[in-house]
C-alpha cells in the first residue's frame, strides 16, 4: 500500500468506530455493553503493566499508595512493571478500578547462580536456589540488563515475580538486580516457593525443587502450624543460605489468594490441565470451566499446558468457576520503526502496521531504569524510534495488531522483521494486517493464507514496503 493510501486508511479507522470499540472492551475483546457497564466486587491478580495509579490485566486501579508486603516493599512508588500484584477492590469494564489493598510477594529472591540469553530470540533462563526461570519477550528486566545478568550473574542478587509452570519451573515477569551482597529485605536475603518434598520431621528439613531446607528455627507465619507439614504442600519459606541449605526463618502455606464468593480474574500459565475434567491451574488456584464458560481469543479445543491466559469468574470453595477464559499468549512480532502516532486513540503505524495499545499493554525501554507513568510512556513516543512488539493479530476492519508488550530500542536498522498469519497472497505481493509487501523478486514457495510466516523487509523512498529475503514458513 503506498503511503498517501496508508494515511487515508489510517485515518478512517480513527474517525470511524472501532477505536471507541476496543477502548471500551481493552482491545479487540468480546465484551458487550452489559459487561462493560457492570462492576465488579473482588480481587485481582496479575502483572504491572503501568502506572498512575496501577494498571493491572487492563485495570486502571486508584490506590491510596500504599502497598501490603513482607519483601521490603511498603509504597507504590517502590514498584515495579512487571511486578504481580494481588489487588483487592472493585473494577468496570471500562477499564477502571478502584484498590482498597494492593499487595505484593517476591517469588524468588536470592544471590543468582547462572543465566542464559539470547539477544535476536529475547528468550532465556536463569537459575537461583536450585530453581530454574524461564525469561522470554515479557519478561522486565531492571537493576541489570539480561545481557549483564548472563555475563556475570555471581555479581547479583535477584528478585524474581512470576508464575509456576507445570514441571515447578517458573516463568519470570519481572527480575529485579542487584550487586551481591546487597539486599531487597533487611531481615531475609532468600525466599522461595513451591512444594514440600522429602520432609523428615525428626531432623525437620525438607526439599523445594532439590533445595534443602533446615527449618528447626522456622516459626510459623500467618498462624500456619508448623507440625502440619506434608510433602505436596505448596509452602513459602523465608531465611538466609548457610553452606548451601536455606536456614528457614519463616514458613507459610499458600493459602487461597481469593475469598469466597470472590468475583476474581487472574492471569498466568495453565498447568495441571485435565480436558475431561475441564479444570486447570493458575499459581496454584484450582480453575473449573463447563459448558458456560466464554472463551476469548481462544478455544476450549486449544487449552494446554504452558499456555497464557486470563481467567475471570467467581470463587467458590477454594475453586475458581471461570465464567471467561482468554488467551494472553502473542501470535504476532513485529521489530521495526514508528511512522505515525495517534495519541488520544493509541494507535501507532509500526512499519506499516497499524498497532492499537491498549491499558494492558506493557511499555518498557531497551536499559531504562526510569519509573515513568503510562501517559508519560505514551507521550514519550517519537517518530522514528525502533521498536519490538510482541501481541495478536486481529482481523477486524482490514486488520491490525493489539500490543500485549512493546519494548523500545536504541537501534539504526531500517531492515524490518514480522511474525503473523498472511492475510493475502498475490504473484506479486503479500499482505498482513491491511499492510502489502511487494515480493520484490523473493520466493513465497510453500506459503499460503492463514500459514503463520516470518518475513523481513523494508520502506523504499517512494514508501512502498518491498520483501529483502524469501518468506520463512
Amino acid at each position: 500500500m503506498k503511503r498517501n493510501e496508508l494515511t487515508t486508511a489510517v485515518r478512517m479507522v480513527i474517525a470511524g468506530t472501532l477505536i471507541g470499540t476496543l477502548a471500551a472492551c481493552g482491545g479487540g475483546g468480546s465484551g458487550s455493553g452489559e459487561a462493560v457497564n457492570s462492576t465488579s466486587d473482588g480481587t485481582s491478580v496479575g502483572a504491572v503493566t503501568g502506572f498512575g495509579s496501577v494498571y493491572v490485566n487492563g485495570t486502571r486501579f486508584e490506590t491510596n499508595g500504599s502497598v501490603s508486603s513482607d519483601d521490603g516493599i511498603e509504597r507504590e512508588e517502590q514498584l515495579e512493571k512487571g511486578m504481580i500484584l494481588k489487588v483487592k477492590g472493585s473494577w468496570n469494564g471500562r477499564g477502571e478500578g478502584r484498590a482498597e489493598r494492593v499487595s505484593y510477594d517476591d517469588t524468588l529472591r536470592g544471590p543468582l547462580t547462572s543465566m542464559n540469553w539470547d539477544d535476536i530470540e529475547k528468550t532465556g533462563q536463569l537459575q537461583l536456589l536450585n530453581q530454574t526461570v524461564r525469561l522470554d519477550r515479557q519478561t522486565v528486566f531492571r537493576g541489570a540488563t539480561p545481557l549483564e545478568l548472563a555475563g556475570n550473574p555471581g555479581a547479583y542478587n535477584v528478585r524474581i515475580s512470576g508464575w509456576r509452570m507445570e514441571n515447578g519451573d517458573f516463568r519470570a515477569s519481572y527480575v529485579g538486580a542487584r550487586s551481591a551482597g546487597s539486599r531487597f529485605d533487611d531481615f531475609n536475603d532468600v525466599e522461595i516457593e513451591g512444594l514440600v518434598a522429602n520432609l523428615d520431621t525428626s531432623a525437620r528439613t525438607f526439599e523445594i525443587n532439590g533445595l534443602q531446607i533446615d527449618y528447626n528455627s522456622a516459626t510459623g507465619d500467618d498462624d500456619f502450624d508448623l507440625d502440619d507439614l506434608r510433602n505436596g504442600l505448596a509452602v513459602e519459606v523465608e531465611g538466609y543460605l548457610e553452606n548451601g541449605i536455606l536456614i528457614a526463618r519463616e514458613i507459610e502455606d499458600e493459602d487461597d489468594l481469593f475469598d469466597d464468593d470472590d468475583d476474581v480474574e487472574i492471569s498466568g500459565e495453565i498447568y495441571d490441565f485435565d480436558a475431561s475434567g475441564r479444570s486447570f491451574r493458575i499459581n496454584g488456584v484450582q480453575v473449573q470451566y463447563n459448558r458456560g464458560t466464554e472463551f476469548d481469543d481462544i478455544r476450549e479445543s486449544s487449552l494446554q499446558n504452558g499456555l497464557f491466559v486470563k481467567v475471570e469468574g467467581d470463587f467458590r470453595n477454594g475453586v475458581l468457576i471461570a465464567e471467561e477464559i482468554e488467551g494472553r499468549d502473542g501470535d504476532v512480532e513485529l521489530d521495526g520503526r514508528l511512522e505515525q502516532i495517534d495519541l488520544s486513540n493509541e494507535v501507532l503505524i509500526v512499519s506499516g502496521i497499524r498497532v492499537q495499545l491498549t491499558p494492558g499493554t506493557l511499555i518498557d525501554d531497551d536499559d531504562d531504569d526510569d519509573r515513568r507513568s503510562r501517559v508519560e510512556d505514551i507521550n514519550g513516543f517519537r517518530v522514528g524510534d525502533y521498536l519490538e512488539i510482541e501481541g495478536r493479530q486481529r482481523s477486524e476492519n482490514g486488520g491490525y495488531l493489539e500490543a500485549f508488550t512493546i519494548e523500545r530500542e536504541d537501534s539504526d536498522d531500517d531492515d524490518y522483521e514480522l511474525e503473523a498469519r498472511i492475510d493475502a497472497l498475490s504473484s506479486t505481493s503479500v499482505t498482513f494486517m491491511n499492510l502489502e509487501i511487494l515480493l520484490n523478486g523473493y520466493s513465497t514457495d510453500g506459503a499460503r493464507v492463514g500459514d503463520e510466516v516470518e518475513v523481513e523487509y523494508r520502506r523504499t523512498s517512494g514508501g512502498l514496503y518491498v520483501l529483502t529475503d524469501d518468506i520463512d514458513d
